[in-house]
């Protein structure tokens, strides 16, 4: 039931209030969008003061609603709403936004200010982490709801702008919430009409309730400055059990502003001296204080915290009550809630991939890893973009998520990698699951603005790229990824890793099972390869340290080291077989992840990497950041163009990829003498 609504007066006093937050903290850092926190203001603080449920006094509740604010842009809209509400947001902190090392920042991040979701900005992102959010909560409510005692029940708000609804990862989302039909999910969608070129008609014509309605939606049109049709709207979405909804509330961006509303010089800078007095005085607001807050205001929210941690108490009794009937539930809710792994994770993967000789992609080698992590791992569930029976990663021992059916644990998500990427952001903000996500490594490029979200956010998120390399063959340049590792390795806080074979390929599951302050991209081979000769098979767990030496030299340092990764550290192999028949003393080293290599000591690094010898790497890539690893004049070996369409076996040899051209290449360089 929705709490009572406030008196007329009092309402207008708090939502004026809200634009007056939002209008001082945008003046004081004479940057930012006063605009669309002035139009959303109506129906913003109807959700949150009659509907949104969440005690800031337990921000971390777990069946507390979730509110996100898609158009990140409008933030000043979110941190009044903090602020009023008791997050602990102090008008210091309103009076520096945007500033250095504030907890107002221009978009909501998340880990940097209280009650703050997820980070926001890009536009259409939060519409679909918000997707992500909703599945994963039905997917609680699946997992721990018995008949007449469930304890799970939240939902997802969102406010969305009209850049939000264009961008073409909100299309991928809306249309996999309606396949879903994730009725706990509703979006208010902010028609002001205008961004930052002037009005939408410029280039935006869609009938946005068809189109929504098409996917699948509960649709709803009102006028988002009229409390009770927006109040009647949100209660007819929270009635609708199995679509989700879209209310387009039609508001005016500046509102209230009498030289501004509806322009787009609201959008995206300040209101400016003289159009702060004209609105100070068309609603009635004093010029001083800056950032005031009316004490009839003050007390409002003060009264509803206390209804809110009223409420937050009463769910705690039930969920005391409900541990105590379901101990086997409540063991599994701690698991999940902790992402609790067992001390022998990394022998449970090992065991998966047992060595028996023959030669396997380092697909196959990670299907068979999930299959032993998803029985370590209840929480543990992913799925790929339509491609499962290429990437290997359906969990054979659970179900299938799919419309209203929420109790397995394998994702089909469709021909949509923007969505995906960015729903497993959701799954994995919201705590109850730990997610992965695959395709073609080449598709990674459709998935990048999520994936550097994860990072920015420092969420585990598994990232699974299969068909890594020009060896995908006949498909051709189009399908040959030559860049994608490379530009994914410069993305902060991602952990990139590249297997050779199963072995390594379990060891790096495990660093990613294992991370909890940032995700992890894996890639993976279409083609098979052949087992690692490793001289000491324990060896491989040096691949948590990011590189290790696989095969080590006769001598002590190593005078030449052979560095691999992935399909191309067999072929260092073999390379330093000829080079020793050729009397160079060589060392082969792997190493899966340069992110992680570069956090060890200076110490093991140059065990590993002895500086006074004479380096190469090879690469079925860019080789382009080799380079900080090899040295000035050290040998790369790479791919400096595009692929082209021919069966594997044959690129290799065009492109030098064989053991015999490695060696040569090798060869000629040491013979150089080039230092």
């Amino acid at each position: 039931m929705p709490r009572p609504a406030a008196p007329p007066d009092l309402a207008r006093l708090a939502v004026n209030t809200i634009k007056f937050l939002t209008i001082d903290a945008v003046e004081a850092a004479r940057s930012g969008h006063p605009g669309m926190p002035m139009g959303a203001a109506d129906m913003a603080f109807v959700l949150w003061s009659r509907f949104l449920r969440f005690d800031p006094q337990a921000p971390d509740w777990p069946d507390r609603d979730r509110f996100v604010l898609s158009a990140g842009h409008g933030s000043m809209l979110l941190y009044s709403l903090l602020h009023l509400s008791g997050y602990g947001l102090t008008t210091e902190d309103l009076s520096r936004f945007r500033q250095w090392q504030s907890r107002t920042p221009g978009h909501p991040e998340r880990g940097i200010t209280p009650g703050v979701e997820t980070t926001t900005g890009p536009l259409g992102q939060g519409f679909a982490t918000g997707v992500g959010m909703a599945l994963a909560a039905r997917m609680a409510e699946a997992r721990f709801n018995r008949p007449g005692d469930e304890i799970f029940g939240h939902r997802v708000f969102a406010i969305a702008s009209d850049g939000d609804v264009q961008e073409g990862i909100s299309h991928e989302a809306a249309s996999l919430a309606g396949h879903l039909k994730l009725g706990n999910l509703v979006i208010l969608y902010d028609d002001n009409r205008i961004t930052i070129e002037g009005k939408t008609a410029l280039a935006f014509s869609d009938d946005t309730a068809r189109r929504f309605q098409a996917y699948g939606w509960h649709v709803q049109a009102v006028d988002g400055h009229d409390h009770g049709q927006v109040a009647g709207a949100i209660e007819a979405a929270i009635a609708e059990a199995d679509r989700p909804s879209m209310i387009i509330a039609r508001t005016h961006i500046a509102h209230g502003s009498p030289g501004k509303q509806d322009s787009e010089k609201a959008h995206g800078e300040p209101l400016g001296p003289d159009e702060v007095r004209a609105t100070r005085a068309a609603l009635g607001w004093p010029a001083e204080p800056r950032f005031h807050v009316p004490d009839d205001v003050r007390r409002f929210w003060s009264g509803l915290a206390d209804t809110l941690r009223r409420e937050r108490l009463d769910w705690e009794a039930r969920y005391g009550a409900w541990r105590g009937r379901h101990p086997d539930l409540a063991a599994l809710w701690d698991r999940t809630a902790a992402r609790e792994l067992p001390d022998d994770l990394e022998g449970r993967l090992l065991a998966a991939v047992a060595d028996d000789g023959k030669p396997a992609a380092t697909r196959a080698h990670s299907g068979r890893v999930i299959q032993a992590a998803a029985e370590a791992l209840p929480f543990l569930a992913g799925g790929s973009a339509d491609l499962d029976p290429s990437t290997k990663t359906k969990i054979a021992s659970a179900p299938s998520v799919g419309p209203g059916a929420f109790a397995g644990r394998t994702f089909h998500f469709g021909i949509r990698e923007h969505a995906m990427g960015a729903a497993l952001n959701g799954l994995s903000i919201h705590g109850t699951v730990l997610p992965y996500g695959s395709t073609f490594l080449v598709f990674a490029d459709y998935m990048r603005p999520s994936i550097r979200l994860a990072a920015l956010m420092e969420i585990p998120a598994v990232f699974v790229f299969t068909h890594d390399s020009l060896f995908v063959g006949e498909d051709g340049p189009t399908h040959q990824p030559v860049e994608q590792v490379a530009s994914l390795r410069l993305i902060p806080n991602l952990v990139v890793l590249r297997p050779a074979d199963g072995p390594e390929t379990a060891m790096a599951w495990s660093v990613a099972l294992r991370r909890r302050h940032g995700p992890t991209a894996l890639i993976l081979s279409r083609q098979n390869l052949p087992p690692i000769p490793r001289t000491d098979p324990e060896s491989v767990r040096g691949t948590v340290r990011g590189g290790y030496v696989a095969i080590p030299s006769k001598g002590k340092p190593a005078a030449v080291v052979l560095i691999g990764t992935g399909s191309e550290l067999h072929l260092a192999a073999a390379a330093r077989e000829a080079l020793g028949r050729a009397g160079h003393d060589a060392a082969v080293v792997s190493m899966p992840s340069i992110e992680l290599f570069a956090e060890q000591p200076a110490e093991y690094r140059e065990s590993v990497i002895p500086r006074s010898a004479r380096v190469a790497a090879i690469e079925a890539g860019r080789p382009d950041l080799w380079h900080r690893w090899i040295g000035r004049d050290g040998l790369a070996i790479g791919m400096e163009r595009f692929g082209a369409s021919a069966p594997a076996p044959d690129l290799a040899e065009r492109f030098g990829f064989t053991a015999e051209a490695v060696t040569s290449r090798v060869l000629g360089w040491l013979g150089s003498g080039a230092r």
